[in-house]
């Protein structure tokens, strides 16, 4: 019943030589081809703008690009310039360079709630140095995480409390604890009971839902009265939310915020900023037991930093964050009702903030489903949609998103026919989509 005419010999040669000498098959868990229909995961030979060409030649709408980190479109003509102008005068030098300074400075006038910046290459290692600091300055060895994010870092004191937690001592991931979204009295029971053990509180400001009024300002007294630090986490809300983060939307000052993805385009940087008092213990400037934060041979890349240095202008000049939304306004209204249309309003449903959509596929029951999901990512892939998610980026442009719905409308009348048959396998052609997080392969 299968009638997809889409073929990817090429990608699937690529998939066996890279599942051969990369562990997964992939440098990052959720671009592994388990996360793709069987026999449909492209292997990407270049994009340019909102859309990617895989090996076999086909072209994709793409969103979620770079798992979120691509927000502004491939080789985007203003970052691509910046990153060429450094090219030629050096990567790496023994002593610090001024485009190191002159990144800060953007970067703390763009995002002003933090008082000082540090930059790395991942966000792992930021949101790492910021539960270091916290450690540190309170002198409290417990971490506690929301648990209702999916992830925070690649670091054991994380790492230890998923699926995936081989190789990881049991001593290191008990000092790991976690808190609901939300729920400030849960968080506050949660903090009397580790009295004074609590380092930190780390979350995502916010993620597919808005956070409910007057949390986040709960969440900041909570952690003041017990005296744990304020992290957030805004690897995604970064710039998504506002050009300030969510920080700067909802106005409430973390004590500390890491940031990743959207600022460097695709280019490999991070961040991790913060009131000064905590940030200092990094530094030389204070005479107190040293930290050692963040130290990165390629941290300050100057090509790196320049990248940055472009996102935050054109962010700022172009009025991203705002035509994001927008385009995830149109999108969202044209999957839902193109979803209502084929009678599976119920069953596909588009979530989130407009500029960080994600869909979940639901089965005859109202339960999540994996099998639903591969049937949905098939047709997608089928009419040229690379979509994971619905993540905008700003290259998009109406008809792009004018044919994407029309592909999720061609999706949702296959959709309706596996719930009528309350099975969704003759649509599959193989083993369904598996979650990230899993105990074994």
């Amino acid at each position: 019943m299968d009638t997809e005419g889409l073929r990817l010999p090429r990608s699937r040669t690529a998939n066996e030589r890279l599942h051969a000498l990369v562990p997964g098959g992939a440098h990052t868990y959720a671009k592994g081809d388990d996360q793709y229909p069987e026999n449909l995961a492209p292997v990407i030979s270049h994009g340019r703008g909102a859309h990617v060409w895989d090996v076999d030649g086909n072209r994709y709408i793409e969103y979620g690009s770079g798992l979120r980190s691509v927000s502004l479109g491939h080789a985007h003509p203003r970052v691509i310039e910046a990153v060429r102008r450094e090219l030629d005068r050096g990567s790496n030098f023994v002593r610090p360079s001024i485009l190191e300074v002159e990144a800060a400075e953007l970067f703390l006038a763009t995002v002003p709630t933090a008082e000082m910046v540090k930059f790395a290459k991942n966000g792992s290692d930021a949101t790492t140095a910021a539960v270091r600091l916290a450690r540190a300055a309170t002198g409290r060895p417990r971490v506690a995480v929301c648990a209702d994010h999916p992830f925070f870092s690649v670091d054991d004191w994380f790492i230890g409390t998923t699926p995936m937690s081989a190789g990881i001592p049991a001593a290191t991931t008990e000092l790991t604890v976690s808190f609901p979204y939300g729920d400030l009295a849960a968080t506050e029971e949660l903090l009397t009971r580790y009295e004074g053990e609590v380092a930190c509180l780390i979350l995502e400001p916010a993620t597919h839902t808005e956070p409910p009024p007057g949390y986040l300002a709960g969440l900041r007294e909570l952690a003041d009265r017990h005296g744990c630090v304020l992290v957030f986490d805004e690897m995604i809300t970064g710039f998504r939310w506002s050009e300030a983060g969510a920080q700067g939307l909802y106005g409430v000052v973390p004590d500390l915020s890491t940031f990743g993805k959207a600022l460097g385009n695709g280019f490999a940087v991070s961040a991790l900023a913060g009131r000064r008092e905590l940030m200092e213990r990094g530094g030389l400037r204070h005479s107190g037991d040293r930290v050692f934060l963040l130290s990165t041979t390629h941290g300050a890349e100057t090509h790196s930093l320049a990248a940055a240095m472009a996102v935050l202008t054109t962010y700022v000049e172009e009025g991203v964050t705002a035509r994001l939304h927008t385009l995830g306004e149109r999108l969202a209204a044209g999957v839902r009702d193109a979803a209502a249309a084929m009678g599976v309003g119920d069953h596909v449903v588009v979530r989130g903030r407009a500029s960080n959509l994600v869909f979940a596929t639901l089965d005859e029951n109202g339960q999540p489903s994996q099998r639903y999901r591969t049937l949905f990512l098939r047709r997608l892939l089928a009419g040229g949609v690379l979509a994971p998610s619905f993540v905008v980026s700003s290259a998009l442009d109406d008809a792009d998103i004018d044919h994407t719905v029309d592909v999720v409308a061609q999706a949702c009348a296959v959709y309706r026919k596996a719930l009528d048959a309350a099975d969704p396998t003759p649509w599959l052609a193989g083993r369904p989509v598996k979650p990230v997080f899993r105990r074994s392969a």
